[in-house]
């Protein structure tokens, strides 16, 4: 197979996804762990999917779901 006809990705796109990926995954990952929910975090830390499952454990899956005003760290309560 000749890799040098693929399409190639833009470096500033895939560092986006890569920053967006890195972010949620740690996000996921810390939160599985405080909740000791130690399956979930196995999964989260092998499979990539460029954040769409570790925001569906914050947001579905997680014992203490996330909510979007704990994402808001900038504001004082």
């Amino acid at each position: 197979m000749d890799f040098n006809n693929l399409p190639q990705i833009p470096t500033g796109a895939f560092f986006a996804i890569y920053l967006w990926s890195v972010v949620w995954k740690g996000l996921s990952l810390w939160k599985s762990a405080n909740l000791k929910q130690r399956n979930w975090f196995i999964v989260l830390l092998i499979v990539n999917t460029a954040g769409i499952l570790e925001i569906l454990f914050l947001f579905v899956f997680a014992k203490k779901k996330m909510t979007i005003d704990e994402l808001k760290f900038w504001k004082k309560k």
